[in-house]
């Protein structure tokens, strides 16, 4: 396998480095320990990082060009993480939006929604949040129980989520609910305002002082029908589709017509486990510790 960066990989780089240094003030590190580094300012300032970068055309790196995305490969895509992170920039702000919903939407949103929710949220006019945790439902989240009952144009949702990444600073929340009593089949994919009437958001203070998180109540709340996102019953599928790489075609080997040529993900998986004890490096790593660490010597 040739790891060797192509000449075209190679322009790519040198364009991103170039754009960094002239466009990046100072390290997210210096940023952070600013005495002006309040909760708000930090905020304030990862929303203008995600906007130049957007006005750049570095959002959504992998999106199709039809919805603001640069139709990048996999490998530019992970240049441009690499540059971004030696140069220590900030983390945008609408992260959960662009890295979850909006390959959702792509995928399984019509076209009218696409055109609604993807340009404000690549801009950072919009933040996202992620309602799928529940007080009950987190690691074994098919047991949700979130309720969204039709009635009308409207579908009515009760419950609450917790553990919601953002929530005190999003204007909107994807959730997962239960449109029926379906293990996986019975759940639907909505898209809501906060401000919804109905929708509470307490932010949850954390150790550190933050409230990075947030838990989001229900109560009656009404969300339109148009706001929910592929068929009811839809969601688990949708919410598999948002949380994997590739979805099925992940597990197809290079060799496979309807593999993506970039990356030769599958293969890479499989082999990722023989890399743990290539050249016996797990025992070296075990034995360094045990004689390092733990003073323990050989019999």
């Amino acid at each position: 396998m040739d790891l060797r960066l192509s000449p075209e990989h190679l322009r790519f780089q040198g364009e991103i480095r170039a754009w960094l240094a002239a466009n990046l003030e100072r390290p997210w590190r210096e940023q952070l320990r600013s005495p002006a580094a309040t909760e708000d300012g930090l905020i304030a300032l990862r929303r203008a990082w995600q906007r130049k970068l957007n006005d750049a055309g570095y959002l959504g790196l992998d999106w199709p060009k039809e919805w603001g995305g640069r139709g990048a490969t996999a490998v530019e895509k992970s240049l441009f993480e690499a540059e971004s992170a030696h140069a220590d920039t900030p983390p945008i702000v609408n992260f959960l939006g662009i890295g979850v919903l909006g390959p959702a939407l792509i995928h399984h949103g019509t076209e009218e929604q696409r055109r609604r929710y993807l340009p404000p949220m690549l801009s950072a006019d919009e933040i996202w949040c992620q309602g799928f945790s529940e007080p009950g439902a987190g690691s074994d989240l098919a047991s949700l129980k979130t309720s969204a009952r039709i009635e009308g144009d409207d579908f009515v949702v009760n419950g609450q989520k917790v553990w919601t990444t953002f929530g005190p600073w999003a204007d909107w929340i994807f959730v997962l609910a239960r449109t029926d009593a379906d293990r996986y089949g019975g759940i639907s994919f909505l898209l809501a305002p906060l401000t919804t009437p109905g929708v509470t958001v307490r932010p949850l203070r954390q150790i550190t002082g933050e409230s990075e998180f947030g838990e989001v109540f229900f109560e009656d709340a009404r969300v339109p029908r148009a706001n929910l996102v592929g068929k009811v019953g839809d969601g688990w599928k949708i919410a598999m589709t948002a949380l994997d790489v590739l979805g099925p075609g992940g597990q197809l080997l290079r060799s496979s017509a309807e593999a993506r040529g970039d990356v030769d993900w599958a293969r890479e998986f499989l082999l990722s486990r023989a890399e743990t004890i290539f050249s016996g490096s797990s025992e070296v790593q075990r034995n360094i510790l045990a004689k390092r660490v733990l003073g323990l010597r050989e019999a």
